[in-house]
Protein backbone atom coordinates (compact mmCIF):
# COMPACT_ATOMS: atom_id res chain seq x y z
CA UNK A 1 0.00 0.00 0.00
CA UNK A 2 2.61 2.49 0.74
CA UNK A 3 3.99 1.52 -2.45
CA UNK A 4 1.10 2.83 -3.94
CA UNK A 5 0.83 5.93 -2.31
CA UNK A 6 4.27 6.68 -3.00
CA UNK A 7 4.05 5.87 -6.96
CA UNK A 8 0.62 8.38 -6.29
CA UNK A 9 2.64 11.41 -5.23
CA UNK A 10 5.52 11.15 -7.61
CA UNK A 11 2.87 11.50 -10.45
CA UNK A 12 2.50 14.63 -8.97
CA UNK A 13 -0.98 15.70 -9.42
CA UNK A 14 -3.18 18.68 -8.57
CA UNK A 15 -4.58 17.55 -5.22
CA UNK A 16 -8.55 17.55 -5.70
CA UNK A 17 -9.36 19.78 -3.33
CA UNK A 18 -7.22 22.42 -5.15
CA UNK A 19 -9.58 21.72 -8.70
CA UNK A 20 -12.99 23.30 -9.36
CA UNK A 21 -15.86 20.48 -9.19
CA UNK A 22 -15.51 20.27 -12.83
CA UNK A 23 -11.87 19.65 -12.93
CA UNK A 24 -12.27 17.22 -9.81
CA UNK A 25 -14.88 14.86 -11.71
CA UNK A 26 -12.85 14.80 -15.11
CA UNK A 27 -9.37 13.98 -12.71
CA UNK A 28 -11.59 11.40 -11.06
CA UNK A 29 -12.82 9.70 -13.83
CA UNK A 30 -9.57 9.79 -15.90
CA UNK A 31 -7.78 7.96 -12.70
CA UNK A 32 -10.52 5.77 -11.70
CA UNK A 33 -9.47 2.59 -13.76
CA UNK A 34 -5.32 2.88 -13.43
CA UNK A 35 -4.92 0.09 -10.45
CA UNK A 36 -8.30 -1.44 -11.24
CA UNK A 37 -9.08 -4.76 -12.34
CA UNK A 38 -10.24 -5.67 -15.86
CA UNK A 39 -13.87 -5.84 -16.44
CA UNK A 40 -15.22 -8.94 -16.05
CA UNK A 41 -17.19 -10.17 -19.43
CA UNK A 42 -20.90 -10.42 -18.17
CA UNK A 43 -23.94 -12.00 -20.15
CA UNK A 44 -26.03 -8.87 -19.66
CA UNK A 45 -25.21 -5.14 -19.62
CA UNK A 46 -27.92 -2.61 -20.26
CA UNK A 47 -28.35 0.84 -19.61
CA UNK A 48 -31.56 2.18 -17.70
CA UNK A 49 -33.64 5.15 -17.16
CA UNK A 50 -35.09 5.62 -13.67
CA UNK A 51 -37.47 8.61 -13.21
CA UNK A 52 -37.53 10.45 -9.70
CA UNK A 53 -39.57 12.12 -7.65
CA UNK A 54 -39.01 16.20 -9.36
CA UNK A 55 -39.49 14.19 -12.76
CA UNK A 56 -35.33 14.17 -12.93
CA UNK A 57 -34.64 11.34 -15.19
CA UNK A 58 -31.34 9.25 -13.72
CA UNK A 59 -29.30 6.64 -15.73
CA UNK A 60 -28.30 3.48 -14.48
CA UNK A 61 -26.60 0.35 -15.54
CA UNK A 62 -27.46 -3.34 -15.62
CA UNK A 63 -24.92 -5.92 -14.99
CA UNK A 64 -25.85 -9.52 -14.66
CA UNK A 65 -24.38 -12.98 -15.50
CA UNK A 66 -26.47 -15.30 -17.59
CA UNK A 67 -29.40 -17.01 -16.17
CA UNK A 68 -32.75 -18.74 -16.80
CA UNK A 69 -34.36 -17.93 -13.76
CA UNK A 70 -34.83 -13.81 -12.22
CA UNK A 71 -31.75 -13.00 -10.22
CA UNK A 72 -31.48 -11.36 -7.06
CA UNK A 73 -29.90 -7.86 -7.49
CA UNK A 74 -27.95 -5.45 -5.97
CA UNK A 75 -28.23 -1.58 -5.95
CA UNK A 76 -24.95 -0.07 -5.89
CA UNK A 77 -24.17 3.71 -5.34
CA UNK A 78 -21.05 4.75 -5.95
CA UNK A 79 -18.55 6.52 -3.68
CA UNK A 80 -16.66 10.19 -4.64
CA UNK A 81 -17.80 12.46 -1.81
CA UNK A 82 -21.30 13.13 -3.51
CA UNK A 83 -19.05 15.20 -5.83
CA UNK A 84 -17.06 12.56 -8.21
CA UNK A 85 -17.62 9.17 -9.48
CA UNK A 86 -19.99 7.79 -11.65
CA UNK A 87 -21.25 4.59 -12.87
CA UNK A 88 -18.50 4.25 -15.44
CA UNK A 89 -15.79 4.61 -12.67
CA UNK A 90 -17.51 1.63 -10.96
CA UNK A 91 -17.99 -0.21 -13.36
CA UNK A 92 -15.37 -3.11 -13.09
CA UNK A 93 -16.32 -3.15 -9.50
CA UNK A 94 -19.95 -3.79 -10.24
CA UNK A 95 -19.08 -6.66 -12.51
CA UNK A 96 -16.68 -8.08 -10.16
CA UNK A 97 -19.64 -8.19 -7.51
CA UNK A 98 -22.27 -9.55 -10.07
CA UNK A 99 -19.55 -12.80 -11.80
CA UNK A 100 -18.61 -13.53 -8.03
CA UNK A 101 -22.35 -13.02 -6.12
CA UNK A 102 -23.88 -14.66 -9.00
CA UNK A 103 -26.41 -11.73 -9.31
CA UNK A 104 -27.38 -8.40 -11.01
CA UNK A 105 -26.23 -5.60 -10.00
CA UNK A 106 -27.93 -2.25 -10.87
CA UNK A 107 -25.18 0.87 -10.67
CA UNK A 108 -26.95 4.37 -10.42
CA UNK A 109 -25.87 7.45 -11.51
CA UNK A 110 -27.29 9.90 -8.79
CA UNK A 111 -27.06 13.52 -9.07
CA UNK A 112 -23.94 15.03 -7.72
CA UNK A 113 -22.97 18.22 -5.79
CA UNK A 114 -22.41 21.00 -6.35
CA UNK A 115 -25.15 21.67 -8.55
CA UNK A 116 -27.19 19.35 -6.50
CA UNK A 117 -27.07 19.89 -3.06
CA UNK A 118 -28.24 17.28 -0.05
CA UNK A 119 -30.53 15.95 -0.18
CA UNK A 120 -31.00 15.46 -3.49
CA UNK A 121 -28.80 12.29 -3.37
CA UNK A 122 -31.09 10.76 -0.69
CA UNK A 123 -33.93 11.13 -2.69
CA UNK A 124 -32.47 9.76 -5.77
CA UNK A 125 -31.28 6.83 -3.55
CA UNK A 126 -34.52 5.85 -2.48
CA UNK A 127 -36.63 6.73 -5.34
CA UNK A 128 -33.81 4.25 -7.02
CA UNK A 129 -35.14 1.52 -4.65
CA UNK A 130 -38.98 2.30 -5.36
CA UNK A 131 -38.39 2.37 -9.27
CA UNK A 132 -36.53 -1.19 -9.18
CA UNK A 133 -39.14 -2.76 -6.72
CA UNK A 134 -41.87 -2.10 -9.59
CA UNK A 135 -39.19 -2.85 -12.99
CA UNK A 136 -37.67 -6.06 -11.16
CA UNK A 137 -40.23 -8.33 -13.26
CA UNK A 138 -39.89 -6.26 -16.35
CA UNK A 139 -35.93 -6.45 -16.21
CA UNK A 140 -36.19 -10.46 -15.34
CA UNK A 141 -35.13 -9.43 -11.72
CA UNK A 142 -36.23 -11.04 -8.26
CA UNK A 143 -37.66 -8.32 -7.07
CA UNK A 144 -38.21 -10.04 -3.49
CA UNK A 145 -34.42 -10.66 -2.92
CA UNK A 146 -32.74 -6.83 -3.25
CA UNK A 147 -29.65 -5.57 -1.22
CA UNK A 148 -28.62 -2.49 -1.02
CA UNK A 149 -24.96 -1.52 -1.70
CA UNK A 150 -22.20 1.29 -1.79
CA UNK A 151 -18.60 2.57 -0.76
CA UNK A 152 -17.62 5.58 1.11
CA UNK A 153 -20.54 8.26 0.57
CA UNK A 154 -22.23 5.42 -2.00
CA UNK A 155 -21.96 3.63 1.28
CA UNK A 156 -24.02 6.36 3.40
CA UNK A 157 -26.86 6.58 0.53
CA UNK A 158 -27.20 2.61 0.96
CA UNK A 159 -27.00 2.89 4.91
CA UNK A 160 -29.72 5.84 4.83
CA UNK A 161 -31.83 3.72 2.01
CA UNK A 162 -31.78 0.88 4.14
CA UNK A 163 -33.65 2.45 6.71
CA UNK A 164 -36.12 4.55 4.40
CA UNK A 165 -36.47 0.54 3.00
CA UNK A 166 -37.36 -0.50 6.72
CA UNK A 167 -40.11 2.61 7.17
CA UNK A 168 -41.52 1.60 4.10
CA UNK A 169 -42.15 -1.52 4.72
CA UNK A 170 -40.14 -2.78 1.78
CA UNK A 171 -37.69 -5.77 2.67
CA UNK A 172 -34.03 -6.15 1.56
CA UNK A 173 -31.80 -9.13 2.09
CA UNK A 174 -28.59 -6.87 2.67
CA UNK A 175 -26.76 -3.83 3.30
CA UNK A 176 -22.89 -3.62 1.56
CA UNK A 177 -21.19 -0.98 2.97
CA UNK A 178 -17.83 -0.29 1.85
CA UNK A 179 -15.85 2.12 4.23
CA UNK A 180 -19.07 4.02 4.57
CA UNK A 181 -19.27 7.68 5.99
CA UNK A 182 -21.28 7.41 9.11
CA UNK A 183 -20.51 10.56 10.95
CA UNK A 184 -21.61 14.25 10.37
CA UNK A 185 -17.96 15.67 12.05
CA UNK A 186 -14.43 14.62 11.34
CA UNK A 187 -14.30 14.58 15.05
CA UNK A 188 -13.15 10.72 15.60
CA UNK A 189 -9.55 9.52 16.23
CA UNK A 190 -8.91 7.82 13.07
CA UNK A 191 -10.02 10.95 11.26
CA UNK A 192 -7.11 12.63 13.22
CA UNK A 193 -4.32 9.92 12.29
CA UNK A 194 -5.03 9.51 8.90
CA UNK A 195 -5.65 13.01 8.44
CA UNK A 196 -2.90 13.70 6.14
CA UNK A 197 -0.87 11.43 3.99
CA UNK A 198 -3.31 7.91 3.53
CA UNK A 199 -4.93 9.17 -0.03
CA UNK A 200 -8.59 10.66 1.66
CA UNK A 201 -7.04 13.59 3.38
CA UNK A 202 -9.08 15.48 5.50
CA UNK A 203 -9.04 18.56 3.12
CA UNK A 204 -9.98 16.50 0.59
CA UNK A 205 -13.32 15.49 3.15
CA UNK A 206 -13.78 18.90 3.92
CA UNK A 207 -13.83 19.66 0.10
CA UNK A 208 -16.57 17.09 -0.90
CA UNK A 209 -18.50 18.17 2.56
CA UNK A 210 -18.49 21.97 1.37
CA UNK A 211 -19.67 21.24 -2.13
CA UNK A 212 -22.80 18.61 -0.92
CA UNK A 213 -24.30 20.75 2.57
CA UNK A 214 -26.12 23.22 2.13
CA UNK A 215 -25.67 24.74 5.39
CA UNK A 216 -22.85 23.45 8.93
CA UNK A 217 -26.67 22.45 10.08
CA UNK A 218 -26.80 19.68 7.45
CA UNK A 219 -23.70 17.97 9.11
CA UNK A 220 -26.78 17.30 12.03
CA UNK A 221 -29.28 15.53 9.77
CA UNK A 222 -29.68 11.91 10.31
CA UNK A 223 -29.96 11.53 5.79
CA UNK A 224 -26.09 12.84 6.60
CA UNK A 225 -25.33 11.17 9.49
CA UNK A 226 -26.48 8.02 9.78
CA UNK A 227 -24.87 7.29 13.46
CA UNK A 228 -25.26 10.41 15.31
CA UNK A 229 -27.32 12.53 12.98
CA UNK A 230 -31.04 13.57 14.02
CA UNK A 231 -34.55 14.13 12.37
CA UNK A 232 -36.34 16.99 12.41
CA UNK A 233 -37.29 16.01 15.73
CA UNK A 234 -33.87 15.68 17.30
CA UNK A 235 -34.53 12.33 17.84
CA UNK A 236 -31.76 9.43 16.42
CA UNK A 237 -32.81 7.23 13.76
CA UNK A 238 -34.27 4.10 15.25
CA UNK A 239 -31.83 0.71 13.76
CA UNK A 240 -34.01 -1.75 14.91
CA UNK A 241 -35.58 -4.13 12.43
CA UNK A 242 -32.81 -3.34 9.44
CA UNK A 243 -31.04 -5.54 6.85
CA UNK A 244 -28.33 -7.46 8.32
CA UNK A 245 -25.30 -5.76 7.02
CA UNK A 246 -21.74 -6.90 5.81
CA UNK A 247 -18.85 -3.51 6.52
CA UNK A 248 -15.95 -3.90 5.06
CA UNK A 249 -13.14 -1.11 6.17
CA UNK A 250 -9.62 -0.01 5.45
CA UNK A 251 -7.80 0.06 8.61
CA UNK A 252 -5.69 3.20 7.41
CA UNK A 253 -8.83 5.78 6.67
CA UNK A 254 -10.45 8.15 8.32
CA UNK A 255 -13.72 6.86 8.23
CA UNK A 256 -12.83 3.71 9.99
CA UNK A 257 -13.94 4.95 13.38
CA UNK A 258 -17.45 6.18 12.57
CA UNK A 259 -17.76 2.66 10.25
CA UNK A 260 -16.61 0.57 13.62
CA UNK A 261 -19.60 2.86 15.70
CA UNK A 262 -21.95 2.10 13.18
CA UNK A 263 -21.53 -1.33 12.97
CA UNK A 264 -21.48 -1.44 16.97
CA UNK A 265 -25.03 0.50 16.86
CA UNK A 266 -26.14 -1.59 14.57
CA UNK A 267 -25.43 -4.40 16.49
CA UNK A 268 -27.17 -2.97 20.22
CA UNK A 269 -30.12 -2.33 17.92
CA UNK A 270 -30.05 -6.54 17.27
CA UNK A 271 -29.27 -6.17 13.31
CA UNK A 272 -26.50 -9.05 12.65
CA UNK A 273 -23.50 -6.85 11.62
CA UNK A 274 -20.41 -9.17 9.65
CA UNK A 275 -17.60 -6.35 10.19
CA UNK A 276 -14.18 -7.07 8.26
CA UNK A 277 -11.20 -4.18 8.81
CA UNK A 278 -8.46 -4.84 5.76
CA UNK A 279 -5.21 -4.22 7.69
CA UNK A 280 -2.70 -1.78 5.90
CA UNK A 281 -4.85 -0.25 3.50
CA UNK A 282 -6.63 2.94 2.72
CA UNK A 283 -9.81 4.24 1.68
CA UNK A 284 -10.48 3.65 -2.11
CA UNK A 285 -8.36 0.39 -1.90
CA UNK A 286 -11.30 -1.95 -3.25
CA UNK A 287 -10.35 -0.07 -6.68
CA UNK A 288 -6.95 -1.13 -6.49
CA UNK A 289 -7.23 -4.76 -7.73
CA UNK A 290 -4.07 -4.21 -9.72
CA UNK A 291 -2.05 -3.84 -6.87
CA UNK A 292 -3.62 -4.59 -3.64
CA UNK A 293 -4.43 -8.08 -2.60
CA UNK A 294 -6.79 -7.40 -0.16
CA UNK A 295 -9.19 -5.47 -2.50
CA UNK A 296 -9.81 -8.91 -4.62
CA UNK A 297 -10.30 -10.17 -0.84
CA UNK A 298 -12.65 -7.49 -0.09
CA UNK A 299 -14.26 -8.63 -3.48
CA UNK A 300 -14.78 -12.39 -2.73
CA UNK A 301 -16.07 -11.07 1.02
CA UNK A 302 -18.68 -9.49 -0.20
CA UNK A 303 -20.03 -11.40 -2.60
CA UNK A 304 -19.89 -14.25 -0.15
CA UNK A 305 -22.26 -11.70 1.65
CA UNK A 306 -24.40 -11.41 -0.91
CA UNK A 307 -24.71 -14.99 -1.58
CA UNK A 308 -25.26 -15.85 1.81
CA UNK A 309 -28.32 -13.08 1.90
CA UNK A 310 -29.61 -14.00 -1.33
CA UNK A 311 -29.83 -17.75 -0.42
Amino acid sequence: MRGVLDRIERAGHVPMHALTPAQAKLAYAAGAGVLDIASHRLDRVEDLKIGVRDGAILTARLFAPASEAPLPVLLYFHGGGFTVGSVDTHEPLCRQLAHLAHCAVVSVDYRLAPEWKFPTAVHDACDSLAWLRDSAASLRLDGQRIALGGDSAGGTLAAVTAIAARDAGWPICLQLLFYPGCAGHQDTPSHKTFASGFLLEEAHISYFFNHYLRSPEDRNDWRFAPLDGVDEHGRAPDLEALAPAWIGLAECDPLTDEGIMYADRLRMAGVPVELEIYAGVVHGFIQFGRAIPQALQSHADAARALRRAFG
